[in-house]
């Protein structure tokens, strides 16, 4: 931009229009110096002009005399005294000559002089020209073409009046030498006249383009100005200057004003002692000291280096540019060069800096760090053959902690957790976090195996004590996983994914314990990618399908409805068990669509039934979260035609551990469509009565593995069934008992009170075709429960 600027100044384009005077252009030339520079300049030459008149009008009346009337001429010459003199004075006023920027009415008025003085030379010409003889006619000519020229000259500057009087006077010329001489002369006057404008314009032209540039450097000179004065007032930049011998020449007082010195007591001094200080005895450099002796050594240039000054035993951060000098015979004479004090900058640099490498809420190093310091360590062990571990630590049950306390408690929590980090590592560890409760240790040194398992385990043995945050005493526990590299891992990246594995294997198996890295681990995972991947197009390609199993009233055997059970058979991994893709299509949130498959298949199934059992649906927490969800179920219900009250949606209890959520809203919901809800596994979870007394369920399931307990004789199962039994009878709901698989189990269960069973005794999850045949061939009378 600033050159652009600069280009449009140096060469500048001028409006003719503007030059003359009839209009105000926007372009970036500002037009009201330029016009006060043309008054100007006529203010300067006024008094010129009017002797040339005085002159003129004397050398006419003396050419003229012996030919025309005396008073005539004497008349002629005051008027033109007269006129001349009201000209120079008005060019002579205060306000042409002090102005500092001129406007168009002022140039526009200055025709008037030109047209008036015009008007008054063109008299002698052509009305005393019939009665001159042609000597005289020559003299005329002579004289006038005399005072032309001399006002093109002259008032160039005010081009337009210049040349309306040229024009005028010129005219009258060429109109006398046209009626009393040869036409050649008239044209010879009239070219005169032309090229007499043309040479006024251009030269009018040359004045403004010079002023114009004036202008220019004049800004251009005002703004180097103001930058010189910023900088010499700035303090924060200065230049130096050593001899070949390197030591300060001539030193600059802001140079050693920097430093704390007198420039006096540092002239002569070596520069390199000037700037190393202290650590001059010691010989203890900073490695930027090093790097800037040599290349003063070598007398290379340099630029932006950056070294640690100690002014007065504070350490300041100063940055150096220079180039070496040469005398007019090629000798070398020293270097020149400027430094910047940065420390405030480098202060800046050095924080932000922390705070992209550190933990915000526990001062630990971030995950930024801990790949940065991991990929260090590697390196490292790659080197000398040594190795290294990395370890990610999973806090188990901080989830429970911000659920039921809030986030404020559990920050709280976290800080404690990185407290008693820090007190387990040494020099030879790192701890950081790697988000929400996540923590990692870098080991720099693993080869003793059995103290970097020691350690891992003495993590979980600490974070498993109990804290004391906000008069709340909290327990929590951590699970590790450890990779050593590079057997683990020939980087950083691959090192962390096999920790990764190793955390994912200690929480399957309930936490509380570390497991390091097997390669089985990559081939689980990679079988986990390639089965989710899968199961995103299972639905689509259809190779899910339902299977229902039979649920029956205890007492009778009766048929009371079916239980819908989502089944996936690959054509590559076979049938594929639900233990495994269940929650996998949980984790990849690929439940939702498939759960809404499920509802809609069963719905769509039941409706064919002649007979009104109820159809059950497992319905996972994920679904019951999205408040949509009730829409999905009227129009299931809507486009299959079953009516609600054959609808049954099986949740579980930790549907209601989400705080915050809009589950019991969207449960609620579905009860006002008729739809019927079932607790189910009661028992093996959260199990709180508060659940049961919020939301209206039809039914309790047991789950199969009390029935299992009770058929063994133990007590506490036992005990159990019972409780939920008068518990549900209490609340007028019936109890369903899971896994029943032999008389022995459906007649204790019985006579415990269940008015429900399901299970391989009564029949297998079966096939939609046998449903249809088994539905048929019940009772016809209603197995409502």
């Amino acid at each position: 931009m600033t050159s652009q600027t600069t280009s449009q100044f140096a060469r500048p384009r001028i409006d003719a229009r503007a030059l003359l005077g009839l209009y105000d252009p926007a372009d970036t030339i500002d037009w009201g110096p330029i016009r006060a520079a043309q008054l100007h300049a006529g203010s300067q030459l006024a008094l010129f002009m009017l002797a040339a008149n005085v002159v003129g009008a004397s050398l006419i009346t003396m050419l003229l005399a012996p030919l025309v009337p005396l008073w005539q001429l004497a008349s002629w010459s005051a008027v033109v005294a007269a006129v001349a003199c009201a000209v120079a004075f008005r060019r002579l006023a205060k306000h042409h000559r002090d102005a500092v920027t001129g406007s168009l009415k002022d140039v526009r008025e200055t025709v008037l002089d030109g047209i008036s003085l015009g008007a008054i030379w063109s008299i002698p010409p052509l009305a005393f020209g019939h009665a001159a003889d042609a000597d005289a006619v020559l003299g005329l000519w002579v004289v006038l073409s005399l005072l032309m020229t001399a006002s093109a000259v002259a008032m160039a500057a005010l081009p337009l009046a210049t040349i309306a009087f040229v024009a005028i006077v010129g005219a009258a010329v060429a109109t006398m030498l046209a009626l009393s001489g040869p036409p050649v002369l008239a044209a010879t006057a009239a070219l005169f006249t032309t090229l007499l404008a043309i040479a006024t314009f251009g030269r009018g032209r040359a004045l403004v383009v010079i002023r114009a540039n004036e202008m220019a450097l004049a800004e251009r000179d005002e703004t180097v100005s103001l930058l010189l004065r910023e900088f010499e007032d700035s303090g924060s930049d200065w230049l130096w200057e050593i001899d070949a011998q390197r030591r300060v020449a001539r030193a600059n007082p802001r140079f050693a004003v920097s430093l704390g010195a007198d420039p006096k007591t540092i002239n002569g001094t070596p520069f390199l002692q000037v700037l190393a200080g202290p650590t001059w005895e010691d010989g203890n450099f900073a490695p930027g000291l090093r790097e800037l002796a040599e290349r003063l050594k070598a007398r290379d240039p340099f630029r932006d280096l950056l070294l640690p000054v100690y002014v007065n035993h504070d350490e300041r951060w100063w940055e150096m540019s220079a180039s070496p000098r040469y005398d007019e015979r090629g000798a070398f004479i020293g270097f020149r060069g400027v430094g910047s004090d940065v420390t405030e900058a480098r202060r800046s640099a050095d924080k932000i800096n922390h705070m992209a490498r550190f933990d915000t809420l526990t001062g630990l190093p971030n995950r930024l760090l801990i790949n940065e310091t991991l990929s260090r360590a590697m390196a490292d062990a790659d080197k000398w053959g040594s190795r290294c571990a990395f370890m990610m630590i999973d806090l188990d049950r901080f989830k429970a902690v911000n659920d039921t306390l809030g986030h404020p408690v559990g920050d709280r929590l976290l800080g404690r957790v990185s407290e008693r980090l820090r007190l387990l590592i040494t020099e030879n560890e790192m701890i950081g976090r790697l988000g929400g409760d996540e923590f990692a240790v870098v080991v720099r040194d693993a080869t003793d195996t059995q103290r970097t398992e020691q350690l891992a385990q003495t993590i979980i043995d600490s974070l498993s004590q109990p804290y004391e945050v906000d008069q709340h005493t909290l327990y929590i526990g951590a699970s590790v996983g450890l990779a050593v590299g590079p057997r683990d891992g020939r980087t950083a990246e691959m090192l962390i994914r096999s920790a990764d594995l190793a955390l994912y294997r200690s929480k399957d198996a309930g936490g509380g314990v570390f497991h390091s890295y097997e390669p089985q681990l990559h081939m689980a995972a990679e079988e986990r990618r390639v089965l989710e991947i899968a199961l995103r197009s299972a639905v689509e390609n259809s190779e899910m399908h339902l299977t229902y199993q039979p649920v029956v009233v205890a007492a009778t055997g009766q048929l009371t409805g079916f239980e819908a059970l989502l089944r996936w058979t690959h054509p590559q991994f076979g049938n594929v068990s639900p233990v495994k893709f269940v929650p996998l299509a949980e984790e990849a949130r690929l439940i939702a669509p498939i759960g809404e498959w499920v509802l809609r298949t069963a719905c769509d199934e039941a409706a064919r039934w002649d007979i009104p059992v109820r159809i059950a649906v497992n319905v996972s927490p994920e679904q019951l979260h999205n408040p949509a969800f009730v829409s999905v179920v009227a129009q299931a219900l809507a486009q299959s035609g079953l009516p609600p009250e054959r609808l049954e949606l099986e949740v579980t209890e930790s549907v209601f551990m989400r705080e915050g959520t809009v589950a019991i809203e969207v449960l609620e919901k579905i009860l006002d469509l008729g739809v019927r809800l079932s607790l189910d596994d009661f028992g093996t979870g959260y199990s709180s009565l508060g659940y049961l007394a919020h939301t209206r369920f039809s039914s309790i399931k047991i789950d199969r593995s009390f029935v299992q307990g009770a058929s063994k004789g133990t007590k506490e199962a036992i005990a159990i069934i019972r409780a939920v039994v008068a518990l549900a009878d209490s609340l007028g709901m019936a109890t369903t008992a899971e896994g029943v698989e032999t008389e022995e189990e459906h007649l204790m269960v019985q006579q415990l009170g269940c008015s429900k069973v399901q299970g391989y005794y009564f029949g297998r999850p079966l096939p939609v075709h046998e449903a249809r045949v088994l539905a048929m061939h019940a009772t016809g009378s209603s197995a409502a429960a």
